[in-house]
């Protein structure tokens, strides 16, 4: 389906002064080229000045059957007749005709002349291309300027070169660069000591393709992709060159041409087929490449099918092969703004072909895919593509369509289209007709820029009038003639114009024009949103245009002078773009805002894109007072994104307030979360307890809910009443509340996070019921555990409340390296407060105890917490009670757990403990649990047997076992043995030995006690040991 709309894409037309009837035109270059009818001379004027003078004329060497310009290298390019033969000739150097100088040189392809052209003489060039085959049609790549040639059943690609590129081969950026420099710099050239002449093109022929069952009538060339056309079929093809040596296949001609000659007596009708990317080398269509020897410069070509398309005419239903005849084949490339400069090859490539009735629009990069189907009012002769106008012309009208260039380009220049945060109206979108301009008798057309190029040639026996000019009222366009001279139709029956389209933007306000008696009818029409979603992407062409001219005129550093006279017009026409665009954006959000719930999501991206405020969003959805409609669902969609999306502006008091009214009106399950948004800071308390109020009413009590009115009631200073909703649940439930809505506690994110006012009243009054919902909150991925850690610094509780969350941490979290990192942390904290804390009970002085006091004892971590290991048996005689402050015990008995426990790594804590002294009994114990868990039992041995002898006996009871139970008779009996030798009196070693030999001589034989007993100990002292060890080793 095609869209039609009255807007008018034309501002102007003149009609170009031509002393014999055209017979064929091309443009480019800034210049119309135009061929007299069966004449041998080619005239130029200037597309770019009033009145389109006359540049330049010059003659040819044959009658002019087709004529193509290049953009890049600035040459024509013709099929010419003479002697019935045919020739293919290129023609460089021809504006140097428009100086008066006669000179042209001819010479054969590749073949340098040891005349004026080498020594620097600046002279027109004539380029005689020699072929095999007769050439049928030719083309020019509008990205490198190489030229294409199709023949009966071959295609021949030339590379174009440069100055100093005959026997090197050079990227076309270099190309470009000599071409512009030798251009810029011809004025300068003409001395007689140049060397050579900077404006010196030729061509190589680089590649041959061979063609089957297909004969040429069209091709095209952009880049590495290669189009051609044939009577009912378009195949498109991708040429890559390769340094790795590939052997090609050759194809079997022989085998083609007994296939053809089988079917000669036969007239053969193809289905109709459509093959899009690799399915296209289905196609019975073989295409096969012949080396030209120049492999070792260019490298190994390789060939892949992209596009094949055939149309069938349907006999039957009355359709002619004229009706089924393909024409108009066009490949055309599109850069986007944010590309390199040195990047030539175009982001974006399409092929366009079209039928008299049907035209088809093709995008080849990133995926084959039609983009849209165009299907024509009336017979088209011809059809051309631009950035973002479609012309196709008929017999009498010239008409423009629609194209979705825009609409790829814009995906894959940015990456954030089609999210929440960006959005493009869609690549599949139908595409619209705009106005049609009447002539007489169209032949032909052509495009450069905005210029419209038309050939009007009328019959002999079509009734002669003067044109009509209909004019749109309300509209101050002027149709003119710009020449001093007017001409009439009734003088002859040809005519050449050249019409003006209007620029993006006054084309986009014309849309915004005609949309508006749609938006006043019906604002959700269908009409409406397509209209606008049309003008969208004629504003997003205009920005690419307005960015990849921008990036032009910054390479040229000749046009410097230009860019600084022309910045301050180019940036307010930038500007103006810019803003419109927003407008646009604004505009389509309003028709998704009030649209379909389908499609009701595209209003959060375009209200982003249109930068307008929440405040001035809701007053362009505000209903009208009496109006029956409410907010659209695309408003609501916006609104709760934007509330419930992290943002740091905060609205004032009128603006939260009516956000509240939104949501009580149109969603109240909402209300919850959008009192807790950080925007809406400055809600009138008073008013949305009222609301939340009648809320609970009518839905029930929730859980955040009344946390809600909890908070609204802390806002009003009224305790008591805070007191009282806080404590309808329990704890645990009000947890939960907290994992639903967790921005009762937070806002912000990322650095940015910090406490609410709910949160700091908590750490007052609960703050056991704080740690457990930022706890949850963490283990649900509500909140990261450094973000967590911030929000306790900032509630200034030193550093308890800190070290309460993180044992919570311990005991809830099952993540390893939070765990590890976590054990580090109150290991750390529980040596700190152990050096700055006194240890005696009356203490007075800098470091006083603190007031708060931990949520969890070491016994309560013990018993709820696997990291937290018992108190060994031992440490309760170093540790003696009531002679440290409880904070310094406190400390004491959690880091002691810690290394009783069994998680943590007592290497990373090495460095830490060497903080804390061993004089004292109790730090005497923390260097002893610490070379214990490192396996240094014989030094513990000692250092005990040292400093507190009466724990000994308990430190190997639990130490001393299974594979360290031999370092009881190795180890532990030799030291008491000599121990008691030196202090026989000791009581504590006496004791200690006795224990120790009771286990010896449970443990070992007979024999092995004997071998242990000292040689100068007493035998009666030793004897009941040593009968004990007998007896069992008897009964055993």
């Amino acid at each position: 389906m095609v869209h039609v709309y009255n807007c008018h894409p034309f501002s102007s037309q003149q009609i170009v002064q031509v002393e014999q009837e055209p017979g064929l035109i091309c443009c480019g270059g800034g210049a119309l080229f135009v061929v007299a009818t069966g004449g041998c001379k080619v005239e130029a004027y200037n597309l770019e000045k009033e009145g389109c003078p006359l540049i330049c004329r010059f003659a040819t060497m044959g009658t002019v059957k087709s004529i193509q310009h290049s953009q890049m290298g600035d040459y024509l390019v013709t099929i010419e007749e003479k002697n019935c033969a045919t020739y293919l000739r290129a023609y460089t150097n021809w504006r140097y005709q428009a100086e008066g100088k006669a000179r042209v040189a001819v010479r054969l392809l590749g073949h340098l002349l040891r005349g004026a052209s080498v020594r620097g003489g600046l002279q027109m060039e004539i380029i005689e291309i020699p072929l095999s085959e007769r050439p049928v049609a030719v083309a020019c790549c509008p990205v490198t300027g190489d030229l294409l040639v199709g023949c009966e059943n071959t295609l021949v690609l030339f590379t174009l070169r440069g100055p100093n590129q005959q026997s090197q081969n050079q990227s076309p950026q270099m190309v470009e660069s000599s071409w512009t420099n030798s251009q810029q710099s011809s004025s300068q050239s003409r001395g007689p000591h140049t060397d050579s002449n900077p404006n010196f093109l030729d061509f190589e022929r680089s590649v041959i393709l061979h063609l089957s069952q297909m004969n040429p009538k069209q091709v095209a060339l952009c880049g590495e992709y290669v189009a051609v056309q044939g009577e009912l079929e378009v195949l498109v093809v991708k040429l890559e060159t390769s340094s790795e040596p590939k052997t090609l296949e050759e194809s079997s001609d022989t085998k083609k041409t007994d296939h053809l000659e089988d079917q000669a007596d036969f007239q053969v009708l193809p289905r109709h087929q459509e093959l899009l990317g690799d399915r296209a080398k289905d196609c019975d269509i073989a295409v096969s490449v012949e080396k030209t020897g120049l492999e070792d410069i260019t490298g190994q070509y390789t060939l892949s099918y992209v596009l094949f398309r055939r149309f069938t005419p349907d006999f039957f239903q009355g359709c002619s092969v004229e009706e089924t005849r393909l024409h108009s084949l066009q490949l055309y490339p599109l850069f986007t703004g944010n590309q390199s400069v040195s990047l030539q090859e175009p982001l974006c490539v399409f092929c366009f072909f079209s039928l008299p009735s049907t035209g088809y629009l093709y995008s080849l990069k990133g995926g084959v895919e039609l983009l849209s189907l165009y299907q024509y009012p009336e017979t088209v002769l011809k059809a051309v593509l631009t950035d973002y106008l479609l012309h196709v012309i008929t017999k009498s009208a010239l008409q423009c369509f629609t194209v979705r260039c825009a609409a790829v380009a814009a995906r894959i220049e940015d990456p954030y289209i089609d999210s929440t945060m960006k959005a493009c109206p869609p690549c599949s979108m139908e595409v619209c007709a705009l106005r049609i301009q009447l002539f007489i008798g169209l032949r032909s057309l052509c495009v450069y820029g905005h210029h419209v190029i038309l050939l009007s040639a009328a019959d002999a026996e079509t009734t002669e009038e003067p044109e009509r000019t209909p004019q749109r009222r309300g509209l101050s366009r002027k149709w003119t003639i710009s020449s001093p001279k007017e001409t009439s139709t009734a003088g002859h029956g040809w005519n050449l114009y050249v019409v003006d389209t209007v620029s993006p933007l006054t084309l986009y306000q014309e849309m915004v024009e005609y949309s508006q008696r749609y938006a006043e009818t019906n604002p959700q029409a269908q009409s409406l949103r397509h209209l606008l979603s049309e003008a969208h992407l004629l504003l997003r062409v205009s920005l690419l245009q307005t960015s990849e001219q921008q990036r032009i005129i910054e390479e040229d550093s000749s046009l410097s002078l230009q860019t600084d006279a022309e910045g301050p017009a180019e940036k307010r026409d930038s500007a103006e773009l810019e803003e419109a665009f927003k407008q646009n954006c604004a505009q389509l959000g309003d028709c998704f805002s009030r649209g379909s719930q389908r499609e009701c999501h595209l209003a959060l991206p375009y209200y982003r894109m249109s930068g307008l405020s929440v405040t001035e969003l809701m007053a362009r959805n505000r209903p009208l007072s009496g109006s029956p409609h409410c907010y659209g669902p695309g408003f609501l969609f916006y609104l709760k994104h934007y509330l419930f999306e992290e943002t740091e502006q905060i609205l004032s008091q009128e603006a939260a307030d009516e956000v509240i009214d939104i949501f009580s009106q149109s969603e109240p399950s909402q209300l919850v979360s959008a009192c807790a948004s950080p925007s809406l800071i400055n809600i009138s308390s008073a008013k949305t307890l009222q609301i939340l109020q009648h809320l609970e009413d009518t839905a029930g009590v929730s859980v955040p809910l009344t946390t809600t009115m909890a908070t609204m009631m802390l806002r009003l200073d009224d305790l008591p009443e805070y007191t009282r909703l806080m404590e309808r649940h329990a704890e645990m439930v009000l947890v939960y509340g907290f994992i639903e809505e967790p921005r009762l506690l937070l806002h912000g994110e990322h650095t940015h996070i910090r406490p609410t006012a709910l949160t700091r009243q908590l750490a007052k009054s609960q703050p056991g019921l704080l740690v457990a919902a930022v706890v949850a909150l963490h283990e649900n991925n509500k909140v990261q555990l450094e973000h967590a850690d911030h929000i306790f610094e900032e509630l200034h509780c030193e550093n308890c409340l800190q070290v309460d969350f993180w044992e919570a941490m311990l005991m809830a979290s099952s993540q390893q390296t939070i765990i590890q990192e976590l054990l580090f942390r109150v290991a750390s904290v529980y040596i700190d407060r152990l050096t700055n804390t006194p240890s005696e009970t009356h203490s007075i002085g800098p470091h006083m105890p603190s007031k708060h006091r931990p949520l969890k004892s070491a016994d309560d971590l013990i018993n709820s917490c696997s990291h937290y290991g018992a108190l060994y048996p031992w440490l309760i005689v170093l540790n003696p009670a009531h002679t440290t402050s409880s904070q310094h015990q406190e400390a004491l008995y959690k880091l002691q757990s810690l290394l009783c426990g069994p998680s943590l790594s007592v290497g990373s804590v090495m460095p830490l403990m060497e903080r804390l002294s061993d004089e004292t009994l109790w730090g005497f114990s923390l260097h002893l649990l610490c070379a214990t868990r490192r396996g240094q039992y014989d030094s513990s041995i000692e250092k005990l047997l040292d400093r507190c002898p009466q724990a000994i006996i308990a430190y190997a009871n639990h130490h001393l076992q299974d594979n360290h139970m031999v370092l009881w008779w190795q180890k532990l009996l030799p030291e008491l043995c000599n121990r008691t030798r030196v202090a026989a009196d000791n009581s504590i070693l006496l004791a200690a030995l006795k224990e120790t030999l009771v286990v010896v001589a449970m443990e070992t034989s007979p024999t092995e006690f004997l071998e242990l007993m000292p040689d100068d100990g007493t035998v009666s002292y030793f004897l009941p040991y040593l009968l004990t060890c007998s007896q069992r080793h008897l009964l055993a």
